[in-house]
């Protein structure tokens, strides 16, 4: 899912086309080349007002997590959202109306998309002709994760910030411009997380709930209770940026059972963790083929982090009682210090014994094309015994301490987006970058992506040498939607200076 990502959002080599030669850096210069960049992606690149992540400079081929129609954007990651969330920090920097109405048709695409229910899905196409033939000759054909493609649902995701990311930006949109056309759709996105959430609190990954993709002696897991990349965590962020902007107490109200839950499916003394999700009895269970039942450390991390912010938000401390049993669990769990300091952990957690779950992939597959996995227990593992505290220790000690008049402050810190934030580049930096530009106002670079042509190659060594999102890619020259973002931030930091 969202650690995925990570295998394909990296930039290989930037193509510098010079456009201009630029000399000096001024208000006036950033402005035209933001507009010369944004006007491009909105008017040649975009499908009806939304984004896919990557594309062919002749726009020939374009991708999303995985290869797209040209009748698709995408709503997870750098896609439609994000771009949306780019035009209007660039709007209310600059006060340019264009840059609002790229912002407005991205909504307009959202709006589109949106599920009867309220909801999203990875993807909005505009073209539903043909959608199944895609699903079963492009978005099936990998074997090894993207699980989450190898079946249609036709319902909604909470996976990587799916649904939360975009509800999230209309209800910016609508902040900005109080317009009524996007208060409807806003209160449908928010009302579906009203009627996914479970009565003791927790969301499934997907709904409308369906259960009909059981396979390889797995059972369908997206209506299991879903912590994964953080789901319930970002779907009571939403909640409650939407009980602030509208005042509806059921939002609060539905963000309180939402980290109640937390408090319920908290693992037993001696594995007092959380993981990535839960079954119907509150247990640690498998979903895709390479995710055992376990507890995990990186969930452990995301959910105190979670009862921290309710806490600060509420004033409740009964958010906090959890946090020292689980602090416990994770410093019994360490397996080293690293030379900087930092503790190491297992990935996964033997629920029953606590010890580290080995997976190693065989070389072999299902009928269905799944990479298979062998799990084992590393009996000889040993844990360090710490002579210090952990920051994440020391961190739940200071908001446990902290006086309420500081609770907001700190809240507000922690919720703050840090993914927008762009470091201080010189004027220099900066006239590289508006001299990158090519003719068109776009910076061409190379990225690897998917190779559909041999993603269902059975090759075992080429994914085990290669690792397991690598092992079928190729390298394009193109247009990347996420430094066009990461650009358009340094422009705007750089005029904020």
């Amino acid at each position: 899912m969202r650690k995925k990502l990570l295998f394909f959002c990296f930039l290989v080599t930037i193509v510098f086309v010079q456009a201009k030669d630029v000399k000096k850096i001024n208000d006036q210069v950033l402005l035209e080349s933001m507009k010369k960049a944004s006007a491009y992606m909105a008017n040649e690149v975009s499908c009806n007002g939304g984004y896919l992540w990557y594309y062919k400079e002749d726009l020939s081929e374009q991708f999303g997590e995985i290869p797209a129609r040209k009748s698709q954007v995408w709503v997870q990651g750098s896609g439609t959202p994000a771009m949306g969330h780019t035009f209007l920090d660039m709007y209310e920097t600059t006060k340019e109306p264009e840059f609002l109405s790229y912002a407005k048709k991205v909504a307009d695409a959202l709006i589109y998309g949106q599920h009867p229910t309220g909801g999203w899905h990875y993807f909005i196409d505009f073209n539903k002709v043909g959608l199944e033939e895609w699903y079963a000759d492009t978005a099936s054909q990998f074997i090894v994760g993207w699980e989450e493609y190898r079946h249609y649902y036709a319902n909604c995701t909470y996976d990587d910030n799916v649904t939360q990311g975009a509800t999230s930006y209309l209800m910016r949109l609508y902040a900005t411009t109080r317009e009524a056309v996007y208060l409807e759709p806003l209160r449908k996105a928010l009302n579906f997380m009203l009627i996914s959430q479970y009565p003791n609190g927790g969301w499934p990954q997907r709904f409308p709930l369906r259960y009909e993709y059981a396979h390889d002696g797995f059972q369908d897991y997206t209506s299991y209770y879903t912590l994964n990349d953080n789901a319930m965590n970002d779907i009571i962020d939403v909640l409650l940026d939407g009980y602030e902007l509208l005042g509806d107490e059921r939002y609060l109200e539905a963000a309180r059972r939402g980290a109640d839950f937390f408090l319920i499916s908290q693992g037993p003394e001696g594995h007092a963790g959380w993981t990535d999700q839960f079954d119907m009895n509150l247990k640690p269970a498998a979903a895709r083929t390479h995710e055992p039942a376990s507890y995990q450390v990186r969930y452990t991390l995301s959910t105190i982090r979670e009862l921290e912010k309710m806490f600060l938000y509420t004033g409740d401390r009964r958010y906090l009682r959890p946090i020292p049993m689980a602090l416990e669990w994770m410093e019994s769990s360490v397996l080293e210090i690293d030379e900087n300091g930092r503790p190491k952990f297992a990935t996964f957690y033997d629920p029953f014994t606590n010890l580290p779950i080995i997976r190693n992939i065989l070389p072999e597959f299902t009928p269905e094309g799944y990479m298979k996995y062998q799990y084992t227990l590393d009996s000889t593992a040993t844990y360090v015994t710490l002579t210090e505290k952990l920051p994440f220790r020391e961190e739940y000690e200071k908001i446990r301490d902290m006086k309420p008049e500081k609770y907001r402050e700190i809240y507000d810190e922690m919720r703050r987006d840090r993914r927008r934030r762009s470091r201080n580049l010189t004027e220099d930096d900066i006239l590289k970058l508006v001299n990158s530009m090519n003719e068109k106002g776009a910076w061409i670079e190379s990225f690897n992506v998917h190779d559909i042509s041999h993603t269902m190659d059975k090759n075992y060594d080429s994914v085990k040498k290669n690792g397991a999102y690598d092992y079928a890619i190729k390298e394009l020259q193109g247009i990347s939607t996420r430094t066009f973002i990461r650009n358009m931030q340094q422009f705007i930091a750089y005029m904020k200076k």
